[in-house]
């Protein structure tokens, strides 16, 4: 899948509405094969957008867990590093 989509369960603060409307737009452009679609399908990429991010926001409103919530800046800066060490060039 998208590397670009990150998990949005579990953390502490929870997701706001704008990190799932992210989310949806990097699945819809995923599976459609448009960063940008033409005006002809304009409507429908957007709808899909909308009930992408509507179905995620009821689905972490639903899931339960144990584990304690996740902070967002240690995940952050794990994501850096893990980016830092694939990117990096030999010098």
């Amino acid at each position: 899948m998208c590397r670009n989509i990150q998990t949005l369960f579990n953390f502490e603060p929870a997701a706001t509405e704008d990190e799932v409307q992210a989310a949806a737009l990097q699945y819809v452009r995923k599976i459609s094969g448009f960063t940008k679609p033409s005006q002809a399908n304009e409507a429908a990429f957007n709808r899909a957008i909308d009930e992408v991010a509507h179905a995620s926001m009821h689905l972490l409103a639903e899931l339960v867990t144990n584990a304690p919530p996740k902070d967002r800046e240690v995940e952050a800066e794990r994501r850096r590093a893990a980016a830092a060490k694939r990117f990096a060039t030999a010098t």
